[in-house]
């Protein structure tokens, strides 16, 4: 994965998405599931961490964070907070010698691998027995981006994820939209799904506008009850899926 789309939106990426409210509250439903899995002394590695949200979250709580990222904007942005992270794509993740506790990968990194099933084994050889891996990605259908766009009479952008090939993103990125079916393939003989949850199923996309915080933050209350049933996850934006190192 190239990280040149990336160093474009850079500048304005926390901006549009991590200072959002939309963003926030995204965000935070990811921490609250992955928290119980990293400890403080833990050493884990943030698999494109952007502007570094994640690893500095994860800073803060004692985890000794590694970023690695694809952009060189992301990760200089990243480094003016306090992360430690290096350029590095996902694919090139064998460049390493450390070994990690665990890994986080958060908000649709991994839907810009073009080869998940030679992931499992790469990061099979950076995680250490036992350790966990946290992944959320964009899933293969959301309810909130279908209506949107086609109360938007744009029927194509409604129906984008439906298809198994991938498609062009707003940054000029091939994205791929599997099902967890395809990454529990990916990453078998290496790690163990857990189990997996819907983030974003009542809070809406970042390109939904119009909300108010406060209609947001009540919205946000209900996914923390309803996102992780078995039939309305996968109506989610963003699945996440959390795995133990085998």
């Amino acid at each position: 994965m190239t990280g040149a789309p990336f160093d474009r939106v850079a500048e304005h990426y926390d901006v549009l998405w991590t200072g959002t409210t939309v963003g926030r509250l995204q965000r935070e439903a990811v921490w609250r599931r992955i928290e119980p899995f990293f400890f403080a002394g833990d050493r884990i590695i943030d698999l494109g961490c952007g502007t570094g949200a994640d690893a500095l979250h994860f800073k803060n709580r004692g985890v000794d964070v590694y970023g690695i990222d694809a952009s060189i904007e992301m990760v200089q942005r990243a480094r003016a907070k306090g992360v430690e992270a290096q350029q590095l794509a996902v694919e090139d993740l064998d460049r390493l010698s450390d070994r990690y506790d665990g890994a986080i990968s958060n908000f649709g990194v991994l839907n810009c691998i073009e080869r998940l099933d030679k992931l499992g084994a790469i990061l099979a050889r950076r995680i250490r027995l036992g350790g966990f891996l946290a992944v959320c990605l964009m899933g293969p259908f959301c309810l909130w981006e279908t209506c949107y766009f086609l109360r938007q009479g744009a029927p194509r952008s409604a129906c984008r994820r439906w298809t198994v090939e991938s498609s062009p993103s707003s940054v000029g990125v091939r994205v791929r939209y599997p099902s967890i079916r395809n990454i529990k393939t990916a990453l078998k003989g290496n790690f163990k799904l857990l189990s997996w949850y819907g983030i974003g199923l009542l809070v809406p996309p970042s390109y939904v506008k119009g909300l108010s915080e406060p209609v947001l933050e009540h919205l946000a209350a209900i996914d923390r009850h309803a996102a992780h049933w078995p039939l309305l996850r996968m109506l989610c934006d963003h699945r996440l899926l959390l795995f133990e190192r085998l």
